[in-house]
């Protein structure tokens, strides 16, 4: 009967991984295997318990960072990228609380909003800091060189 239970556990180990790209469950898996291979040599049930656990723990300890290093998709950096940490102008006057302002950057426009909330005029010049969807964070340049 417990190796019927182990079977379960590696079953619905394997499943989760299946439909879960994050490397969840597969250490269970692992445990569950050794847990079973412990219920087949006849060790108490305690026993079966305490190696699942423990192999469990040790697979996810050593191997988990290695496999996301390898497994997870790399950031790709895009040709907008390369406006971050630049200089741009501010085109159309710069409100965070009426959601309005434009930054002039690298030949585009872009619909931009200050870091600290603080309007900036038309006409300031300002480094760009993020890209947050299709806006840009900005601070005034002043305030960037202070820093």
């Amino acid at each position: 009967m417990l190796e019927l239970i182990w079977f379960v556990v590696i079953a619905v180990a394997l499943i989760g991984e299946a439909v879960s790209p994050m490397l969840v469950s597969i250490w269970f898996a692992g445990g569950a295997i050794v847990g079973l291979v412990a219920a087949l040599v006849g060790a108490p049930l305690w026993l079966q318990i305490v190696l699942f656990l423990a192999v469990s723990a040790a697979l996810l300890a050593v191997t988990r960072p290695l496999a996301k290093k390898y497994v997870t998709s790399r950031t790709q950096a895009t040709n907008l990228d390369r406006i971050v940490g630049t200089e741009g102008r501010v085109t159309e006057a710069i409100d965070n609380s009426r959601g309005e302002g434009c930054v002039y950057v690298d030949g585009k426009s872009w619909t931009a909003r200050s870091e600290s909330g603080e309007p900036l005029p038309e006409g300031e010049t300002v480094e760009i800091l993020r890209i947050e969807g299709v806006k840009v964070i900005v601070r005034p340049k002043a305030a960037a060189e202070v820093k």
